[in-house]
Formats: structure tokens, C-alpha cells, sequence
């Protein structure tokens, strides 16, 4: 616990203490007859107040706060009235015990919500304010938001890795659980991206700055985590708007059940106006709506909290909601189900050309391009003359159009070729294929293939286990490629050949088709995807470390490429809504039978002290259960 929450722990001790005292002299009669007026003993009174100011001091003091600034209605102002009102009817014991229980509510609350935050302050401890950057053959500690682009920067074993950089000297291994969840330590070596929010495990490491500060994977990482409060489940949304309306109408109808019924039963009967008084009073402790104030945003929290520990970041309780809900799960192909390292099968020539010379002609046109399909040709070309003049056209969808020292080459699918009036070779329905084309002339094509990811068939059986109806795929391949690996993985629903806009035409019909409101996640690689991922009910993107395009497009960022955790983040976000919704039954349940009990007078101040706080810290324990893993 904190020191605050320690000084709390003592104040309810003391107080539970002098409070047991107050009632053991009370019933005894120590002090009977001790300056009595009238049956009122002023002695006894000061026993009870003692405990009442050290354990409710602050709760008085923060109700009188509110109402100054306006914001009267809140618990702090409920308990005030209440036990105030216990003290004026004789109910002393009745006054400091609520008094008590709610401080220990509050106790509760404040360690549940503090475990809660422990993972998500994790992130907060990957931030280095300083960084080693080397400026004229010297070293200079200075503020990392001081660094610029493209200066090289010390990373010493044992250091936080400062800033996205990629490594220009050294090799080493890097913690990244943090900020993927994952244990085993990643090796680096000249030319590997290194992030912000690692730790170097191993050798001493220069790098290159890649990223200015404000744009370094863990910066994006904790606005994205601070902004996550801002979207708010349906269920929190309508109870912060509930308490706001229900507090001032519970206040009213408490004053109306202290005054009403005594003007029609014995308006001068002092008798009736206590009793009626301490039902009003009970009434209003009961309703005090802190059970569900408190422990149903917490459940979110807390689950956010928790998928945050194990490398899920959650944007807000709103997606943690909707994904609770969603039992269909479109899934990108390229990266998220496969590898994404593409591999040469074959190569096929159409001319008297050596295969040699048209992997050189199609790594020359390719060379410039990211895709994963262009790196496995420049890889398996090996050295080629980067030098040569070329310039490259990239046509969206279809392939890239090349000049190369005067000569024109389309390297692409069966589109590009079309397009130009080229026909292809038949029977390329095997895999991928890359067509190469010179001058107007058809020289061959390239049969390139992709595997399925580890853990993949895995993760689906995973998914439909955990409820998930429906799994469709979404890829620009050609159709034999995608169904191949469509129908090895147990795909329901394959698309294939589609553009990006395809992908989003595609999602929008499977939102369409959607019954009883259920809604649709999608889960790609978060770069090429980012206008399906926004298109989506939830979009989730995968292995997102330092991907900017991914924290920006998606609701849920899976900081590693573990299928797996999309079954964790359902789950999760299940279990948070089933929370959710046994607190709210479990708080309003119990308050409204309590309630009506109260009104007829059959229960008191202890029974509503139960219906309100004790209800509350079962709620709220009900809550952490969300922390576990």
C-alpha cells in the first residue's frame, strides 16, 4: 500500500478502536448520571464524535469542498447527510460505523485501483528522459527530446533504449517485455531496428536515430494509454450519467420520506419525526450509488490494466466492450496468418533468357520497394548493380514498371501484364506468381510462395473454442494461393484478389451480413491495412512494435505476432463484460431489496451500510478478479 492508503488503514483501526470503547461505556453506564441533561449526556457524545472526526474528517471536508465548487451531490455528501442525520436522532454508534465502513470501502477501492495501475505504470518506467548521443567523436548526455533524426546514439548494457534507432556498430540482446509481453530476449546486430522502452541485455551498441522523441514507439505507446480513459465502454458512459441525474433524485426523495408521512400520521409527534427521519436517513445511505461508480469502471480498468502486462494495449474500454461482442474475426493473410517471408519456388522462362538474368531483370525493378514479395527477389537475385539507372513506377495492386538503362520491365501479377497488352503464360494457378516482362516482350514468371505462421492452426482452433463463430480471410493473392492456405488453416470464408479498397468493400459486406448485433474485428499487420483496420467494429493490429501506422489505425495494438492473444483479448474482454454486468445486477439487486425494507422500517442503518459499502467492496473485489492472468 501507499503511505496514503497506510495512513487510511491506521485512521480505521483507531477509530474502530475508540469507537468499540465509545460502545462499551455506553452500555455499561460508566458515565450514567456524569453530567445528564435530560437523558443527554454530552460526555457520551464527545466519545462517539472523536472517532467520527478522525475516520470522517476528510469525507466532511471533501463534501463542504464540492458544495463550494458547486458539485454537490456526490457519496462524500450522502455520508455526510446521513450520519450527520444518525448524530441528531441519538444513533450515535449507528453515525461512526457507517462512517467507518464507508472508509473501509474506500480503502479497498483505492488498492484495487492501484493494482490495477501497477501494469500500466510498467509503461510509464520504459520512458528515459536522458539519452548518450555522440556529437563529434565525443559522448554528451542530453535530453532525448534534443536528439534529431540521423544522430548516433551509446547504448550501454543495462540502459533503457532511449530512442527508435537502428543499429550501426554492436551487437546485442534486448529485453522487450515491457513492451511485448514476451520474456525471451531478442538478438540485434548491425542493421536491426532497435525501440524505445527496451533494454540492452548484452554489448555496447551504437545506433542511428530514427525517430525524433515525440514520435518513438514508447511515446506513442503512452498517449495512447493516457488517452484510453477518453473511450468509454456504453455501460460506463450510462453510469456516470446515471449517478449524475440519480444522486440529487435519491437526496429529494429521501427529504420527501422524512417529511411526508409524518404530516398525515402525527405531525406533532416527536416520535414519528425521528422515525421517519431514520428511515429517510437509511434510505439515503442505501442509495448511494458507489457500488456501481466505482467497481464497474474499474472492471475496465483493470482488465486494460491487465491485458496492458502481457503486451495488449487497449485504447479504451469502448473496444473492450465491442470485442466482447464480435464472433466473427477477418484476418489480413500476408504477416498475420503466414509469414510474410516470401520464398522462390520456381522460375518458369517464356524465352531464351538464363533464370539468372530474369531474377537480376526483376530484383532491378523491385529493389526500391518494401513489400515482402519484392524483398525475397532482390534476396534470392543476391548482388545486383544497384547503381544501374532505373526508374520505377509502382501501379497500386498491380506491380511496379521499371526503366532500366533505357529498357522498360514490368515486374507484377496477371493485371499489370494485362494491362499492357502482354499475355501470360496459362497454368500459373500454382502459388504467387511475379510475371516479368522486357521491352514488350513476355520473358517468364516467378512461382513464389508463402508458409503459414507457426501456432497459426492453433490459434484459430483457439478462437472458435472461445466462441468465435465465424473466421474469414482477406488477401490480394491470387485464388489458388489464398484458398491453399485458407483451407489448410480451416478458414470459413476466403477472399482473395482483392485491392485495398477490395479488402474494405469486403468488410463492409461481412458487417452487413452481421444478425443480432455482433460485431466484426479485423486483424492484420496494421501498415497496408490501416483503412480495413478503421473500417472494422474493432481493429486489431499485430506485431506492431515501432509500427506508427498500427498504433495510429487500430483500437487494440498486439505489441508481438502471437496468435494467440487475440484468444486472450476476447477472452479478456468477456470476462470484463460478465464483471461488469454481475456488478451492476448484484448492486441494484441487493439496494432495491434493502430499499423497500428500509422505507417500511424493518431494516436500519447497519443493513444499508451493507447494501451500499459492503456491496461496494464485493464489487470491487469481484473487479480484481480481472487482474489475474
Amino acid at each position: 500500500m501507499k503511505k496514503k492508503d497506510k495512513k487510511r488503514l491506521y485512521r480505521i483501526v483507531l477509530s474502530a478502536i475508540l469507537l468499540a470503547v465509545a460502545v462499551v461505556v455506553d452500555h455499561v453506564g460508566i458515565l450514567s448520571g456524569v453530567l445528564e441533561f435530560s437523558g443527554f449526556t454530552p460526555l457520551i457524545l464527545a466519545l462517539y464524535l472523536i472517532p467520527y472526526v478522525i475516520i470522517g474528517g476528510g469525507v466532511l471536508k471533501e463534501a463542504l469542498q464540492g458544495i463550494i465548487h458547486g458539485q454537490v451531490f456526490d457519496e462524500n455528501f450522502l455520508m455526510g447527510i446521513a450520519t450527520i442525520g444518525a448524530f441528531c436522532t441519538g444513533e450515535y454508534a449507528e453515525g461512526v460505523f457507517v462512517m467507518l465502513f464507508y472508509s473501509v470501502g474506500e480503502l479497498f477501492e483505492h488498492i484495487a485501483v492501484g493494482k490495477s495501475r501497477n501494469s500500466i505504470k510498467a509503461l510509464l518506467s520504459l520512458q528515459s528522459d536522458e539519452a548518450t548521443v555522440i556529437r563529434n567523436g565525443e559522448s554528451f548526455t542530453v535530453d532525448c527530446d534534443c536528439v534529431e533524426v540521423g544522430e548516433r546514439i551509446l547504448v550501454r548494457p543495462g540502459e533503457k533504449i532511449p530512442l527508435d534507432a537502428k543499429i550501426c556498430e554492436g551487437e546485442s540482446t534486448v529485453d522487450t517485455s515491457a513492451l511485448t509481453g514476451e520474456s525471451l530476449p531478442r538478438e540485434v546486430s548491425v542493421g536491426d531496428e532497435i525501440h524505445s522502452g527496451c533494454i540492452n541485455l548484452g554489448g555496447v551498441i551504437y545506433a542511428d536515430v530514427t525517430k525524433r522523441y515525440e514520435e518513438s514507439t514508447v511515446s506513442k505507446i503512452l498517449s495512447l494509454v493516457e488517452d484510453s480513459a477518453q473511450n468509454k465502454s456504453k455501460s460506463e458512459s450510462f453510469i456516470t450519467k446515471f449517478a449524475r441525474f440519480y444522486t440529487p433524485a435519491v437526496v429529494i426523495a429521501a427529504a420527501l420520506l422524512a417529511i411526508l408521512p409524518p404530516l398525515f400520521i402525527g405531525i406533532g409527534d416527536s416520535s414519528v419525526w425521528k422515525e421517519w427521519v431514520y428511515r429517510a436517513l437509511t434510505f439515503l445511505v442505501i442509495s448511494c450509488p458507489c457500488a456501481l461508480v466505482i467497481s464497474v469502471p474499474l472492471s475496465y480498468f483493470s482488465g486494460i490494466g491487465s491485458a496492458s502486462s502481457r503486451g495488449i494495449l487497449i485504447k479504451g474500454s469502448a473496444y473492450l466492450d465491442t470485442l466482447a461482442h464480435c464472433d466473427t474475426i477477418v484476418f489480413d493473410k500476408t504477416g498475420t496468418l503466414t509469414e510474410g517471408r516470401f520464398r522462390i519456388d520456381e522460375v518458369h522462362l517464356a524465352s531464351n533468357i538464363d533464370p539468372k538474368e530474369l531474377l537480376r531483370l526483376a530484383a532491378l525493378a523491385e529493389q526500391f520497394s518494401n513489400h515482402p514479395i519484392s524483398r525475397s527477389i532482390v534476396e534470392a537475385a543476391g548482388e545486383i548493380d544497384s547503381s544501374t539507372p532505373t526508374t520505377v513506377e509502382e501501379i497500386f495492386g498491380h506491380g511496379v514498371k521499371a526503366s532500366v538503362d533505357g529498357d522498360i520491365l514490368l515486374v507484377g501479377n496477371d493485371k499489370l501484364i494485362k494491362k499492357f497488352g502482354i499475355i501470360p503464360l496459362a497454368n500459373t494457378d500454382h502459388s504467387t506468381v511475379v510475371h516479368v516482362a522486357k521491352n514488350g516482350l513476355y520473358l517468364g514468371y516467378i512461382f513464389i510462395s508463402d508458409k503459414e505462421k507457426s501456432g497459426a492452426r492453433e490459434a484459430l482452433a483457439s478462437l472458435r473454442r472461445a466462441g468465435i463463430e465465424k473466421t474469414v480471410m482477406l488477401t490480394g493473392d491470387r485464388a489458388a494461393a489464398g484458398n491453399q492456405i485458407g483451407k489448410q488453416l480451416g478458414i470459413d470464408e476466403i477472399y482473395t484478389e482483392l485491392l485495398p479498397d477490395g479488402k474494405v468493400s469486403a468488410i463492409e459486406k461481412i458487417i452487413a451480413s452481421q444478425k443480432n448485433e455482433k460485431k466484426v474485428a479485423y486483424v492484420g499487420d496494421g501498415i497496408n491495412d490501416a483503412p480495413v483496420i478503421t473500417r472494422a467494429d474493432v481493429g486489431i493490429a499485430m506485431g506492431a512494435l515501432g509500427s506508427d501506422a498500427a498504433i495510429e489505425a487500430a483500437d487494440i495494438v498486439l505489441m508481438d505476432d502471437e496468435l494467440s492473444k487475440i484468444t486472450d483479448t476476447i477472452t479478456l474482454a468477456r470476462r470484463t463484460r460478465r464483471i461488469v454486468i454481475q456488478n451492476i445486477v448484484f448492486a441494484l439487486g441487493v439496494k432495491a431489496a434493502v430499499l423497500v425494507l428500509g422505507a417500511c422500517g424493518l431494516v436500519g442503518l447497519n443493513a444499508a451500510v451493507f447494501a451500499d459499502v459492503g456491496v461496494a467492496v464485493i464489487a470491487i473485489l469481484n473487479s480484481m478478479r480481472n487482474l489475474k492472468k
